[in-house]
């Protein structure tokens, strides 16, 4: 018996380009693509571009990804996502004297740099919008935390859900207001599912955070949290160890509590970090006690 006829050796790379599309965007949580001729064509060229596989190894089928219909966007696509760090960072080579700082001269081309972003793949692609910060640019006490929520997603402005709430209340005890203090985050970006930022991730923001803080030019950080306080100073201590005293960060003095987001959680450490923000009033010259 003859041999059944064989499909061009073209069409066995493409559909090889094809899966290994398919896989790589369903691996990075696509779940949808735009219809249209400019996708069909750069499979195609990524198919010319790839040499052809030895043999065929692969036997389960990519998973099912559903084409939308709408036209495919003008934006340049993100690039691929880099493999994950899962260590903390160590001590010794700490962001805060990674000395990676943004040129921008003011706060509002600098939040333009924040809004282009793209160097955390998944990020880049899941957030709504950037969160930069707000506040008086000029103010004396920043407010320190660890990335946006879901509120702030939508809403693009740092703290403004029910632990925002809680840190406006915080801010009233003390006699201040959110225009007298600059709040902002380690993160510019949501992490999908509120999940704790990633050590590439606060890496690839640093620059920012430097900077902002460089044009802010503060006397005093409050961080809230452990991850904000972690990623400040550089240090891998527990907030516990953290907080009740006054560290310093590049001649800023630094006073860490916990996050509004863990009094929700445990009520009875508010009485802790309503010491905590005793102190600090203390160091600002205007005592809450």
């Amino acid at each position: 018996m003859a041999d059944a006829p064989q499909p061009p050796a073209n069409d066995d790379r493409l559909r090889h380009a094809l899966r290994q599309t398919l896989e790589s965007l369903a691996g990075a949580g696509v779940r949808q693509l735009p219809s249209g001729v400019a996708v069909a064509q750069e499979w195609r060229e990524a198919a010319k571009q790839r040499p052809a596989p030895v043999a065929a190894t692969e036997t389960t089928a990519a998973p099912p990804v559903s084409v939308s219909t709408t036209s495919p966007s003008a934006e340049r696509p993100l690039p691929p996502p880099k493999p994950r760090p899962t260590a903390p960072y160590p001590q010794a080579a700490s962001p805060a004297l990674a000395g990676d700082v943004s040129t921008a001269k003011t706060l509002k081309v600098l939040a333009e740099e924040v809004a282009a972003c793209t160097l955390c793949y998944e990020l880049a692609s899941t957030r709504t919008q950037t969160v930069f910060g707000v506040g008086d640019p000029q103010a004396r006490l920043v407010f320190l935390g660890e990335a946006p929520g879901a509120d702030e997603d939508q809403q693009g402005e740092p703290f403004v859900g029910k632990a925002g709430q809680l840190l406006n209340k915080i801010l009233e005890a003390c006699r201040l207001r959110r225009e007298d203090v600059y709040i902002l985050n380690i993160l510019k970006c949501r992490p999908p599912g509120n999940r704790n930022p990633l050590p590439e991730e606060a890496k690839n923001c640093r620059r920012f955070l430097n900077r902002q803080l460089q044009l802010i030019n503060p006397e005093f950080i409050c961080c809230l949290g452990s991850v904000a306080a972690q990623n400040l100073l550089g240090t891998t201590e527990t907030i516990g160890k953290l907080r009740g005293r006054v560290h310093q960060f590049q001649g800023v003095k630094v006073v860490c509590t916990y996050h509004p987001a863990y009094l929700l959680r445990t009520p009875s450490a508010k009485k802790q970090t309503w010491e905590d923000m005793k102190l600090l009033m203390r160091e600002l010259g205007t005592p809450v006690d």
